[in-house]
């Protein structure tokens, strides 16, 4: 059997002692702290650093935990406590709506659909639940997308364009920006036909107590029935914030 990984175990160490601290720490109190070298202390918190779970102070040169430590620990929530809290919400959005229901987290770089609720017809319908879509072709996707302020940044890294999947699709990193803007303004997101013609989906953030995005809710219905001519119908945006809302205040969100 395979041993332990020491650095791994200094770095897990390193990122424990950030988290008992209610201030930065300098690397001479880190390194104290865990009996370390200066120096495999300072390689350690150059790697953390780099892939954003620690973050130093530039005027005082102390290190804390970053963004994506607090990411993680979101997403820890996401597949549980999420869909939990949000089950007679999803039931009661798909009655107003009269269309399916489903509910997204980010998960490596897409959204995982943690929770469907078919329509409410009689029409065949598939179980998504555990589906992987587009960030950028999907409303669940854009509402992550505009409201954590790091998931964007990592999505289009390296990207000069975004995969397209019909001739509506925001292939422009540019394009994308400015829609994702609009969602903040707004609330709420929307595509219009840019995953699979024919359909249209609008959905909204869900929150932590921290106000931290953690999932999206949306419906997602034929053209024809969601929107009057290429704009969404009000009523049904309305429905889905009102359980956006809902789920975030299950969860600890405040009033926003």
């Amino acid at each position: 059997m395979p041993g332990r990984i020491q650095s791994i175990e200094r770095a897990a160490a390193i990122l424990r002692v950030l988290a008992g601290g209610t201030r930065g720490l300098s690397l001479a109190e880190i390194s104290r702290s865990l009996e370390l070298p200066k120096g495999t202390t300072l390689g350690i918190l150059r790697t953390l650093q780099h892939v954003g779970f620690v973050e130093q102070d530039d005027e005082t040169g102390h290190y804390q935990l970053g963004g994506g430590v607090l990411r993680l620990g979101s997403r820890y929530l996401d597949g549980n406590e999420l869909r939990t809290r949000a089950l007679n919400w999803a039931d009661a959005l798909a009655g107003r709506s009269r269309e399916s229901v489903r509910i997204g987290t980010l998960h490596e770089q897409q959204v995982l659909v943690v929770h469907h609720v078919f329509r409410p017809d009689d029409s065949r319908q598939i179980l998504e639940v555990g589906s992987l879509l587009p960030l950028h072709a999907t409303a669940l996707g854009k509402a992550l997308l505009a409201f954590d302020p790091h998931a964007l940044p990592e999505y289009v890294r390296d990207q000069s364009e975004l995969p397209g999947f019909t001739k509506r699709t925001l292939t422009e990193v540019a394009d994308l920006e400015a829609d994702l803007s609009r969602a903040r303004i707004g609330g709420w997101a929307a595509e219009i036909e840019e995953l699979v013609e024919g359909e249209v989906s609008i959905a909204a953030p869900i929150r932590d107590r921290r106000g931290t995005a953690v999932g999206s809710i949306g419906i997602r219905g034929a053209i024809e029935r969601l929107c009057d001519g290429r704009k969404p119908h009000m009523e049904q945006v309305s429905y889905v914030r009102d359980a956006a809302r809902a789920i975030s205040r299950e969860l600890g969100a405040g009033p926003w």
